[in-house]
């Protein structure tokens, strides 16, 4: 696998060192990284594929861990993980002691919320951005929204 700007990413700073070239190229070296892992471990393939820009873009514009992400969809965090210190760890994901397959509070500083399949982040989000007017500081509170929120009466939610 050739990861020669993958290899330059360990933090968000990194990340935010690249061009628009460089990213494209980063969202293919992920997609490979992320590919072979699950491949391997198991885990949560679509759903990260599918958030890869979306997530370099996120972290290319904001400041984590000071601006909050919240994961609706916790299970779509795997690339966020990458970008945020914890690309060494991906062999071991959703293994005994590994890295977790969600957001996870006690793994970093950049999970700001521990969630799974919970489709909670607009709640979480709105919370922490009180808090934040409470506490009058300015950090970003940013909620991804994932398929469980806006896709809930697709079969799910029928009585």
């Amino acid at each position: 696998m050739n990861k020669i700007i993958l290899d330059k990413v360990n933090s968000t700073k990194d990340l935010k060192k690249l061009t628009l070239k460089e990213k494209k190229i980063l969202a293919e070296d992920i997609r490979k990284l992320i590919i072979d892992t699950v491949s391997k471990t198991g885990g949560h393939l679509a759903s990260n594929l599918g958030v890869v820009e979306l997530t370099i873009a996120i972290h290319s514009i904001f400041d984590a861990p000071k601006d909050k992400i919240v994961w609706d969809v916790g299970h779509q965090s795997y690339v966020h993980k990458i970008l945020t210190g914890r690309k060494g760890k991906m062999p071991t994901l959703r293994q005994f002691e590994g890295m977790a397959g969600f957001p996870k509070t006690s793994e970093s500083e950049f999970d700001s919320f521990d969630t799974g399949h919970s489709s909670t982040s607009i709640s979480v989000a709105l919370g922490m951005a009180v808090a934040r007017e409470l506490k009058d500081t300015d950090e970003n509170i940013i909620a991804v929204i994932g398929d469980r929120s806006i896709n809930w009466w697709n079969g799910y939610g029928r009585a």
